[in-house]
């Protein structure tokens, strides 16, 4: 059997190549192209980098960035022939794939879910269960309290207050609502 009628009959896998850090998009659009040159989109299939939206406070606003989940790695569909492996092995900016000793071993799909789908991380908005803050806006403002959850889908805290008398009342606020103490 050649290795043209060995690609067509499996199955195409996830695998992660290392990269130079920083030059991960450069990879992708690399990988991509020597894949469409030398016509071989069926072994090669699909590249990635790996990004999660951040949610960050600066100057009081919050703001949605794209960060790179895993820095200095991409994902990679394919099925490995020797000439596969070259192209990758070979494209400018790849340091090897991960691997015992630079072997390419794929991922598994509960693996290649978490890379890929990855939610928005809680050290992003800098904030943490337990920590003091102060109320930047609203008719809080200026009172101090104590952060009991967390909702970073909504981007929402919820806050125990001190309020008059030393009563806490609990509240729900944004996170650029709020600064660390």
């Amino acid at each position: 059997m050649t290795q043209q009628e060995n690609s067509n009959t499996q199955v195409a896998q996830w695998y992660v190549v290392h990269t130079y850090s920083g030059y991960e998009h450069k990879v992708k659009d690399n990988l991509e192209k020597a894949a469409e040159n030398n016509r071989m989109q069926h072994l090669i299939q699909e590249v990635e980098v790996p990004t999660e939206e951040v949610v960050e406070v600066k100057n009081g606003k919050r703001v949605t960035t794209l960060h790179k989940t895993f820095p200095g790695y991409v994902l990679v569909k394919m099925i490995i022939t020797s000439e596969s492996w070259y192209i990758v092995r070979n494209t400018r900016g790849v340091t090897g794939f991960v691997g015992p000793e630079s072997k390419p071993v794929a991922l598994t799909a509960e693996e290649v879910e978490v890379m890929l789908n990855s939610q928005p991380q809680a050290e992003a908005c800098k904030l943490a269960v337990g920590e003091e803050v102060r109320i930047l806006s609203g008719p809080l403002e200026n009172f101090t309290g104590v952060i009991e959850g967390i909702d970073l889908l909504r981007s929402k805290l919820q806050i125990k207050v001190k309020m008059f008398l030393g009563r806490e009342m609990q509240v729900e606020m944004d996170i650029d609502q709020v600064d660390k103490i």
